[in-house]
């Protein structure tokens, strides 16, 4: 009642979940489905008694069927720069970009932008031990993506050569502009400069997730 939106993190969870009998050995398990035109039918209904609009976090393994149902019932979905590639891997030009969705630079499971640009991420996992690939292989893959992105940015005259990163942290949330979804996000973290990862998927205590205080580019709280 307080707010005008509701986000559904994970969403796929009204459609199916991947259940494991033991978490040493997560590839033994199957996929439970849900009664999701219940339970998608009472979240619309609610959402439209209440007068708010529903975004869908829907990343990952998602069928595509259940996008399209999501959006013939005006649920925006989730859309992130980094992750949003056409069917040969090429960043997505911003006019293919769908616009029942909600679009970020960066999500609360990456780093900030400035870490992302850096590669923070790849060297937060390797230390963790969570790498499959060598951490050299793993920043070289890395540093190809990100450079695909900054120059699809750099071709609609949007970063400079030679931007420094605030630059290019502004460069590429102007480029959400260029696309049509119906809303755009920008994390806290990039509003203020901050580096540190939020939380660290497929980790429980071997990171603080959720327990990171929100701090400047000189990591001072």
């Amino acid at each position: 009642r307080h707010g005008g939106g509701l986000r559904i993190d994970h969403i796929l969870g009204m459609f199916r979940l991947w259940w494991v009998t033991s978490p040493e050995r997560p590839t033994e398990g199957t996929y439970v489905r849900y009664d999701h035109e219940a339970l998608v039918g009472i979240l619309v209904l609610e959402a439209h008694r209440a007068g708010v609009t529903v975004i869908g976090e829907d990343l990952g393994t998602v069928e595509p069927w259940v996008r399209a149902y999501l959006t013939e019932r005006g649920i925006l979905g989730t859309s992130i720069l980094w992750f949003e590639r056409d069917q040969d891997a090429n960043p997505l030009l911003a006019e293919r970009w769908r616009e029942l969705c909600l679009a970020s630079v960066t999500t609360h499971d990456l780093p900030p932008t400035a870490g992302y640009l850096a590669g923070d991420h790849v060297r937060l996992r390797d230390r963790l031990g969570l790498l499959e690939l060598s951490v050299d292989e793993e920043l070289a893959a890395d540093t190809k993506e990100r450079e695909a992105w900054l120059a699809e940015v750099r071709s609609r005259g949007l970063l400079p050569e030679g931007a420094d990163v605030e630059e290019t942290v502004r460069a590429l949330h102007h480029y959400l502009t260029l696309t049509p979804a119906r809303l755009l996000c920008v994390a806290l973290t990039d509003a203020v400069g901050d580096r540190r990862t939020q939380n660290q998927p497929g980790t429980t205590d071997e990171y603080p997730n959720w327990r990171v205080p929100l701090s400047g580019p000189d990591s001072a709280p």
